[in-house]
């Protein structure tokens, strides 16, 4: 009888020196139950939010979004409203100073003409880096975007979300295992611009909303009165803040183009517009790109390839047998 009791006794003090260690936490803090701990999180920031930027932060939002910053305000009100946590600025080189130590990645998806300057000093403080498409607003930008990201050995990687599609890799499959024989002609065209071009400077004043930091907005490019037609989406169709619907719109569609055929630089580029000025980008255009052949991709010849883009209406030739009215691609995108 007294070893059973003290076999009894000795079971509830082991037991409660047990319970005493044992300790429940949420499940959000171990990893391998489909969570990540706080600690293996990454610390984003977001810079211009109002637009594409919002959308691109809540397909991070598995992370930790520390900091938001946007020329406009009102614009970006949803997304502030969406992340209430996060410390909120006008001006992307004041959050880097308050927020540097603490930041691991900085989406960017402000204007074309500020994505240089802000993702380069991102690299250049050793910050990873998610940058909206087009890249760059010029190609001097977009080489030095590439140096300084293999200078600093930060990840990076462009918007430009076709290029994920399984779309594109099945293009590229096709006609790598020679499905539509050799390709020698390409013909790509959009919808776009649906925004203005073509347009000469506004010469009317108007006054700057109070929700809107104009000199921010306006970074590196030549000073210009606030105008409503710029900002916010419309500055896409003026030279010193976009590239028109060429540059919107051709990283995705001549993307899978470029990977499929393999292609590099052009010999020769020529071209035909609506009206051009050097204010905003023209209306419509037509553009012929001419690349010398390739090496085989496999067994399939990459031969010299003649590459055509239109944009705002403009399309291709219509084939002689293609009956009036009907479209020549039947994707629902004009």
């Amino acid at each position: 009888m007294n070893n059973t009791r003290s076999s009894r006794r000795e079971f509830v003090k082991q037991a409660a020196t047990a319970a005493a260690g044992f300790t429940i936490i949420p499940n959000f803090t171990v990893s391998g139950l489909g969570h990540k701990p706080p600690s293996d999180k990454m610390n984003i920031v977001g810079i211009g939010i109002g637009g594409k930027g919002h959308p691109n932060l809540v397909a991070m939002n598995t992370e930790n979004i520390i900091g938001l910053c946007d020329v406009d305000w009102k614009y970006a009100k949803k997304c502030f409203d969406e992340f209430p946590e996060a410390k909120k600025y006008y001006d992307w080189r004041k959050m880097f100073d308050e927020l540097d130590d603490s930041i691991d990645g900085v989406m960017v998806a402000t204007a074309d003409h500020t994505h240089a300057i802000v993702a380069g000093h991102a690299m250049v403080m050793g910050k990873h880096v998610y940058c909206q498409k087009p890249l760059t607003h010029s190609i001097y930008e977009s080489r030095l975007l590439t140096k300084l990201a293999a200078k600093y050995r930060v990840a990076t990687q462009m918007g430009n979300q076709g290029n994920s599609g399984d779309g594109v890799n099945q293009v590229c499959e096709w006609i790598w295992n020679g499905e539509i024989g050799e390709i020698r002609e390409v013909h790509a065209w959009t919808n776009r611009p649906i925004w203005p071009q073509g347009l000469q400077r506004p010469t009317e004043q108007m006054d700057v909303p109070e929700t809107l930091n104009w000199d921010l907005f306006i970074g590196p490019a030549p000073m210009r009165p606030y105008h409503e037609i710029y900002t916010p989406w419309n500055w896409r169709g003026w030279w010193d803040f976009g590239t028109g619907a060429f540059g919107d719109m051709a990283c995705h569609i001549l993307d899978p183009v470029y990977r499929a055929l393999q292609l590099e630089f052009p010999d020769s580029i020529s071209g035909s517009s609506t009206l051009l000025n050097t204010e905003s980008a023209p209306q419509a255009e037509k553009v012929r790109f001419s690349f010398p052949a390739r090496q085989r991709k496999g067994r399939v010849k990459m031969p010299a390839v003649d590459v055509y883009w239109y944009d705002g209406g403009l399309l291709p030739d219509r084939p002689r047998d293609l009956k009036d009215g009907e479209s020549l691609l039947f994707d629902q995108m004009g």
